[in-house]
């Protein structure tokens, strides 16, 4: 990872002061990767942080299978692996036995993360209706008794990321929120949707200013946010301590610098796709992290132009590092210039 080695230098020197604490822990910068599943792992997580994400948080991994063995399965150590330089980092957990998390979460407070992270978030059926993720919106008193337990036994700040609910019909967030607050919460992330609506209709953001003004600890927003014009929009309307960004992030990391994805040039994008598939290869290996790769590359080349589109089934099929090189650098070769300008 030496290529990014300093991402978190690079961030406290562009703030002389913290955006805001987590906690005791400043946190240098405004906007975050949000956690996603397949997407935020330490690679991406690592590309992302030397373009301006404030602190990182990894994809979220269910206490059920931490609690396998002595240290859980192989799958769900790696999505907890980190580097120093990611600092503050978060890891994100989710479950639905107050017991089993808070017991899962003391036993990773020795693998030295910053901040224990709470999915309260996830939409999908079979997460959110066994009472995890989004499950949790439904029993205000249930989170309650949880961040009671999980403060009472770490020695660092426990977080949480929510929705406004689980359907319109029930919009507790006020209730969830103040739960949050008031047992303990050193951060909560708000996603200005229902369970139900997932990522459809637009994000209330609204609700987040409603939470952010009833709260003394720091509310991230999240929802929405496409542009670098959003980013400011969000934080003005809602009054945010800082911007989470997950969808819009992927295949245009820049968006963390405060560049919006036509401004990027070609050989800026092909630069930065080569390092973050040397990340992925030195990550996983060779096989695994072409295969891995392949979402990202099919995001960062999906606004190009016809002329270089043809050469998408080549890279998501190629099997060698070489064969992706070759590929990159006929891909270079095509056009010149803002990618977006010649769609």
């Amino acid at each position: 990872m030496d290529g990014v080695s300093k991402a978190s230098d690079i961030i406290v020197g562009m703030h002389t002061k913290p955006s805001f604490h987590v906690g005791g822990i400043p946190v240098y910068g405004d906007l975050i990767l949000a956690p996603m599943a397949g997407f935020s792992d330490l690679p991406y997580r690592s590309i992302c942080r030397s373009l301006g994400s404030s602190m990182s948080y990894t994809e979220f991994v269910n206490v059920d299978e931490l609690s396998k063995g002595r240290s859980g399965s192989p799958r769900a150590r790696q999505k907890l692996c980190y580097t120093s330089n990611e600092r503050p980092v978060a890891f994100q957990i989710y479950g639905h036995n107050v017991e089993r998390i808070v017991s899962v979460a003391q036993r990773l407070q020795d693998l030295g993360p910053d901040i224990i992270d709470i999915n309260m978030g996830c939409y999908v059926k079979k997460i959110a209706e066994r009472g995890a993720g989004a499950g949790m919106l439904r029993k205000p008193d249930l989170i309650a008794d949880l961040m009671d337990k999980l403060t009472k036994v770490l020695d660092i700040p426990v977080s949480a990321k929510i929705r406004l609910g689980w359907d319109n019909d029930n919009r507790n967030y006020m209730d969830v929120a103040r739960a949050l607050h008031d047992h303990g919460a050193s951060l909560v992330a708000v996603h200005g949707r229902t369970k139900s609506q997932a990522y459809s209709g637009r994000a209330d953001w609204d609700a987040i200013a409603e939470i952010k003004q009833a709260l003394s600890v720091p509310v991230v927003g999240n929802g929405d946010v496409r542009t670098v014009s959003d980013i400011e929009s969000i934080k003005t309307h809602t009054g945010c301590d800082a911007v989470m960004i997950g969808r819009a992030v992927i295949g245009n990391p820049w968006i963390l610098q405060r560049r919006d994805r036509q401004e990027v040039t070609l050989p800026d994008r092909l630069d930065l796709v080569r390092k973050h598939l040397a990340l992925n290869v030195d990550f996983y290996g060779v096989e695994k992290g072409l295969v891995l790769f392949r979402k990202h590359v099919a995001r960062y080349i999906e606004d190009t132009p016809a002329g270089v589109r043809k050469i998408r089934v080549p890279l998501l099929t190629c099997e060698r590092v070489s064969d992706f090189e070759e590929l990159l650098c006929s891909l270079g070769s095509e056009i010149k210039g803002p990618i977006g300008a010649s769609v």
